[in-house]
Formats: structure tokens, C-alpha cells, sequence
């Protein structure tokens, strides 16, 4: 039985996935100041070795950064509903520029909203 992870391409599909995010996050008004790096090189990595790491994939993320705990890791970013609204709206490009079957895009969606949703933390 394969996992989600190899189902949706593995790694390559993740890389693709991550890279097209952080080329709308690179422009966006609202959620580039929310990354202090210069370069999003290694925002862009720790996202995708959580992808993968939760979607069946290598468990890099954890060797490397412990347990992913998201809301603390995310709790000292000011997170409203325009945050979340702009993290989806790109990632929504991103998935849009994937090929996926639709079984498994709505799978990925369904996750990516709930995921943003609960990270949340400042009312608006």
C-alpha cells in the first residue's frame, strides 16, 4: 500500500509545490514581511520537509526539528483571518499549478485549510 507521499509524486511534487508557494509568498504585501530572512530559502525547506514528513514521506523534518508543534512554532507571528486568507490564496496558486488528480488535490486542500485556519492567533 503506498502512501499519500508517493501517491502525489514524493519529493519532486513537494519541491515543485513548496517552490511555487514561496514565489507568490516573495510578493505578496501581506505575508512577506511575516518572513524576517532575506531569503527564503530555508522557510522554504522546513515547510517542505513538513509536507512531506506528514503526508507519508521522509521524517527529516522531526530528525531535524523535533516534533513540528505548529500553532507554538507560529505563536509569535501576528496570524489574522487577512494572513490566512493570503497563505491560502497563494498556496492555492501553488496547487492550481500542479498536476493531481482531483481525488488527491482535494485531500491536499482539505488539510492546507484546516491547517491554516488553526494557526490563527490574532483576532481581527
Amino acid at each position: 500500500m503506498s502512501s499519500f507521499y508517493e501517491e502525489i509524486g514524493g519529493e519532486k511534487f513537494f519541491t515543485d509545490l513548496v517552490s511555487q508557494f514561496y514565489a507568490h509568498v516573495a510578493i505578496d504585501p501581506i505575508l512577506r514581511p511575516l518572513y524576517p530572512d532575506s531569503d527564503l530559502k530555508a522557510a522554504a525547506q522546513r515547510l517542505q520537509m513538513f509536507l512531506e514528513q506528514y503526508w507519508g514521506g521522509p521524517t527529516t523534518y522531526q530528525e531535524s526539528r523535533g516534533h513540528p508543534r505548529l500553532r507554538m512554532r507560529h505563536a509569535g507571528f501576528h496570524i489574522d483571518s487577512a494572513a490566512r486568507d493570503a497563505w491560502l490564496g497563494a498556496m492555492h496558486k501553488a496547487v492550481d499549478g500542479m498536476q493531481i488528480q482531483a481525488e488527491l488535490r482535494a485531500t491536499l486542500w482539505s488539510y492546507l485549510e484546516m491547517a491554516a485556519n488553526s494557526m490563527v492567533n490574532q483576532p481581527d
